[in-house]
């Protein structure tokens, strides 16, 4: 099933081209083209689309502050101290469904049209201590954390105005969350083989800032290692090209800011050593081409024998064929933090009939897909833990072949099919939850163990969607 292809995410380019510019990480008085994330003060939680979602009509809630696209929303002046505020990955407006009075109305988002709709309108007040109230014009109630709820998907709806902290907005700068990250890799991408000991990208070149395509690909493709920082959107020409990127690499995302639009990556037999890390990588889809996806290869990230990756709290989505493909030998790989969405072919591992690849697939939001979530096809070593399977109308975790699967700690969430198994794979399960799921739930074999390869920390199956809602794709605080 696909989903459709109707809105892009509006880029740090368009931004720009709205007069929109990032606001300082610290609270600050809302002014027209700013982008913010508004944090609530009972919760310190921030307004939210449910789902990251593009779509008119989806529903906003407050969720723990991660700095994703969904969570920054532009001020726009609509004249007389009355503003819009459009989200930054959907580019539609906080929206009052029909300019309805009704105090407990759940707020939506829903296209801003040429600006004049007053149930799209707002005024700031100030409230607290460097907050505001956010005031609707038509309805004159005040956006609100429903019932002053300090837990995670509370909804965020209009009620009368008062001094009270869940009506309270703190207007700060796209900053991520509290959390750093390690500049090095884990899993099997962290381990000796095929001749390289660990991954550590262009760590020895030197780092270059690359804004135009023209670059991307110069340094990309270079024979010398480099870190390469993407600082704005790059759109990619012809559209689904996949740029060859070679040995000895890190291409990674400035802050929020790095997207690779209409084309993707591709990893040649013999490549090593590449870290893609912190980005956006969208949209290549063909109409022409559904619902088999079979015309068009254009991946998010396709590999063909290569070894020793590691791909990064990246966002990947709606691809005309994969968003990630690991094909033939590809080894020592590890697939971390990364938001896999609304593609019908997720993330395809296989097309071999060896059996010597490993790979970490871990902390990984794998979301309203169909196939593919991953589908592991002759794989020695595939280690599977902690990743958030939501909305899965194909099947989940899939064994194919002589691999040897382990899954760990997972959570899956209406999905069909959540694991299972060939005749001749081993799938070991241990410490997962699946909520609204249907089909199978099929392990066998003992697999393999993959703390004798190296060192990792489990987090709680019931932690799982909180901390991947917050921490997984691009980050504010990484390529800074």
């Amino acid at each position: 099933m696909r989903v459709p292809n109707v809105f892009l995410i509006i880029t740090a380019a368009v931004l720009a081209a709205l007069g929109l510019v990032s606001a300082p990480a610290q609270a600050d008085t809302p002014v027209a083209g700013g982008v913010y994330q508004l944090k609530v003060t009972k919760s310190g939680m921030c307004l939210d689309v449910v789902g990251g979602s593009q779509d008119n009509g989806a529903q906003l809630q407050q969720w723990g502050c991660s700095g994703s696209a969904w969570q920054q929303f532009g001020v726009v002046s609509a004249g007389s101290g009355i503003y819009t505020i459009r989200n930054v990955n959907s580019g539609r407006c906080l929206d009052v469904p029909n300019g309805a009075t009704t105090s407990g109305l759940r707020l939506q988002q829903w296209g801003c049209g040429d600006g004049t709709k007053a149930n799209q309108h707002w005024r700031f007040v100030a409230s607290g201590s460097g907050t505001y109230q956010v005031v609707s014009v038509a309805s004159g109630l005040c956006m609100s954390d429903e019932g002053a709820s300090t837990t995670a998907g509370a909804a965020v709806i209009q009620e009368t105005c008062s001094a009270n902290t869940n009506k309270q907005w703190l207007f700060g700068g796209p900053g991520g969350g509290d959390r750093t990250w390690p500049n090095t890799a884990d899993g099997f991408a962290a381990t000796s083989g095929s001749g390289q000991s660990t991954t550590t990208g262009g760590a020895a070149g030197p780092t270059v800032t690359v804004t135009t395509y023209a670059d991307l690909v110069r340094y990309a493709t270079a024979t010398t290692p480099y870190v390469i920082r993407v600082d704005g959107a790059i759109t990619v020409s012809p559209y689904g090209t996949e740029i060859r990127v070679a040995s000895n690499k890190t291409i990674v995302g400035v802050g929020t800011r790095g997207h690779i639009v209409n084309g993707g990556f591709f990893l040649a037999a013999g490549v090593s050593n590449v870290i893609i890390r912190n980005l956006t990588i969208r949209d290549t889809r063909m109409a022409d081409d559904d619902p088999g996806d079979d015309a068009y290869d254009y991946d998010g990230i396709q590999m063909d024998t290569a070894h020793h990756i590691w791909i990064d709290h990246n966002a990947i989505m709606r691809m005309n064929d994969g968003l990630i493909d690991s094909r033939k030998d590809t080894s020592y790989l590890t697939v971390s933090w990364n938001v896999l969405a609304e593609n019908n072919k997720a993330f395809g591992i296989g097309w071999t009939e060896n059996v010597t690849s490993r790979m970490t697939i871990h902390h990984n939001w794998i979301r309203d897909n169909n196939s593919r979530n991953p589908s592991t096809d002759n794989v020695a070593y595939a280690h599977l833990y902690n990743n958030y399977l939501q909305n899965v109308t194909g099947y989940g975790n899939y064994s194919r072949g002589a691999t040897k699967m382990v899954i760990e700690n997972s959570y899956y969430q209406n999905v069909k099919d959540p694991y299972y198994r060939d005749d001749a794979a081993q799938l070991r399960q241990s410490g997962s939850v699946c909520a609204g799921c249907s089909g199978q739930q099929e392990t066998g074999g003992s697999a393999f163990t993959p703390g004798s390869f190296y060192s990792y920390t489990l987090d709680p199956a019931a932690n799982v969607p909180s901390l991947l809602r917050t921490y997984a794709g691009p980050q504010a605080n990484i390529g800074t």
